[in-house]
Parts: structure tokens; C-alpha cells; sequence
């Protein structure tokens, strides 16, 4: 995520109100059973996992993880700092437009076991998925400049079809797409010291000048929520299976993230 901070922002006050009716401690937890949201995953990533049996992860290179740690009391600044497997499923992520925004704590998507990602992606700091990157064109009518994706789980395809439904949207709604602020990034969260899923090569952050981003605001408590990104590339990113920022209340409006899990578990 730049620190570079946009000259507009806009107030949404409806926020406001739904952020002070949110959940103090957090976001409500998943619906879905723990064995359901394993099978999303399993599903999601099917190159890579074979299968699960509701306590261990089975990977296809024999590999074997455990899918939690055993606890289920965790505060919301420790299941960001330290999820399991099944913490960063713990909240639902809903596709569609919002009808309110997000609630107090409810970031579907920010809690992300780091040991997973590595084993999917490979670590940054070690080479390991820059070797694993391939070029793209991103919005080739429009902007037709080449960025850097992951080739894991077919990120690189899926962000091409992304830009493809993107370049047939209109002018006015196309230019929150473009350019760019990045892809690859091999840094940790600035509120987590966690890796993003930018030193995965797996998410990319749109147009600057369009985006809101909750550390850029003055802080106060609730956080009020701010979005400009059209509802139109949103939708087209999750048909893909990129989650978007906006639907967090720490919100990150440029940021799409590959995580087909949480779009299959939640797709209505």
C-alpha cells in the first residue's frame, strides 16, 4: 500500500453510524462450519491442495499443515498478527455491492496465515516469487502498460480477464483502473508487520487518485468509511476470485487481493 496520501477524499457519514453500532471486540464470525470453509479451500486452490480431513491440510506435494491452533478466543489485533489456517476464514467476506458499510473490525480477508502464503507462493525475501512472476498487459487500450503478476493459481490469467471486462466498462468508470500504484511488493502490512499479498505477487493497487485508505484519514474512533472505486471493477474483480479493501473497516479502496476462498464461502 503507498503512504502517498490522494488530494480528495470524501466523507461517507452513513459510516459513521454503522461503525458505532459495530461489534467492539470484532466482526461477527463465519456462518459456515469449520469443515465447510476447509472445503472452499481445498476447492479454491486445487493445484495445490489435495484435501483436508477437518484437523490437517494435505498439500499435493505431501506437505501437511495443521488448520488450527487451538484456539478460539483470540482478540482481533491477535488474529491479525497470528491467524491459523482457520482464522483467516473466520470472517465472512460478501460479494456484491454493500448495502451498509463495513462493521467495526469486520475485514474479511486481513487475516492471513503467513506459513500458508509462503508455501503457496513462495517468500519474497528469498527470491522465491520473483522466479515464479510473469508479465502482463494491463488494460491494453487503455493504459497498455506491462506489470508483474504471480503465475501461481493462474493469478496472472485471472488479472488478465480482469482487465479485459474492465477495458468494456465506459470511459468515466474504466479511469479508476489506471495507472496503477503496484504489484509486487515484498513488504509487511504497515498496522500488522505481517507480509501483504503484495510480496506474494497476488494483489495489485488501482488508480491512486480514485482510492481511499483508512491510515491516510484523521484518526478517530469509529473510522469513518470513505470508497470512490466504481461498483462495476469491483464486480468484475470478484467474478475472478480478487476480494476488494472496501468492503473492510479498515478499508484499502486500490487493493485486490487473489483469495477465491473467501469469494467462494461467501458468494450469494
Amino acid at each position: 500500500m503507498p503512504r502517498a496520501r490522494p488530494s480528495l477524499v470524501r466523507l461517507t457519514l452513513a459510516g459513521l453510524a454503522v461503525a458505532a453500532a459495530g461489534l467492539a471486540g470484532g466482526a461477527p464470525a463465519s456462518a459456515a462450519s469449520p469443515h465447510e470453509l476447509l472445503d472452499a479451500l481445498v476447492a479454491a486452490y486445487p493445484d495445490r491442495l489435495a484435501r483436508h480431513d477437518g484437523d490437517k491440510l494435505y498439500w499435493r506435494d505431501g506437505t501437511v499443515m495443521p488448520v488450527s491452533d487451538g484456539r478460539s478466543d483470540k482478540p482481533f489485533k491477535e488474529l491479525l498478527a497470528n491467524p491459523s489456517i482457520l482464522d483467516q476464514m473466520k470472517l465472512p467476506y460478501r460479494t456484491g455491492r454493500l448495502a451498509t458499510p463495513p462493521a467495526v473490525n469486520d475485514d474479511p480477508g486481513r487475516f492471513r496465515n503467513e506459513a500458508f502464503f509462503k508455501k503457496m507462493y513462495g517468500d519474497c525475501t528469498k527470491g522465491e516469487v520473483q522466479a515464479r512472476m510473469v508479465s502482463i498487459v494491463w488494460l491494453p487500450k487503455s493504459w497498455g502498460k506491462r506489470i508483474s503478476v504471480t503465475a501461481v493459481n493462474g493469478v496472472a490469467d485471472r488479472l488478465k480477464a480482469v482487465s479485459e471486462e474492465i477495458e468494456a466498462l465506459p470511459p468515466a468508470i474504466r479511469r479508476a483502473a489506471f495507472p496503477i500504484a503496484g504489484v509486487l511488493a515484498c513488504r509487511p502490512v504497515a498496522d500488522t508487520g505481517k507480509m501483504s499479498m503484495h510480496g506474494y505477487g497476488a494483489a495489485i493497487d488501482l488508480n491512486l487518485e480514485v482510492s481511499d485508505y483508512w491510515l491516510w484519514q484523521k484518526k478517530t474512533d469509529p473510522i469513518p468509511y470513505r470508497n470512490r472505486m466504481p461498483q462495476e471493477i469491483v464486480d468484475a474483480f470478484e467474478r475472478h476470485g480478487f476480494v476488494w479493501g472496501g468492503k473492510w473497516y479498515h478499508y484499502d479502496t486500490m487493493h485486490f487481493e487473489y483469495r477465491p476462498e473467501l469469494v467462494r464461502a461467501g458468494a450469494r
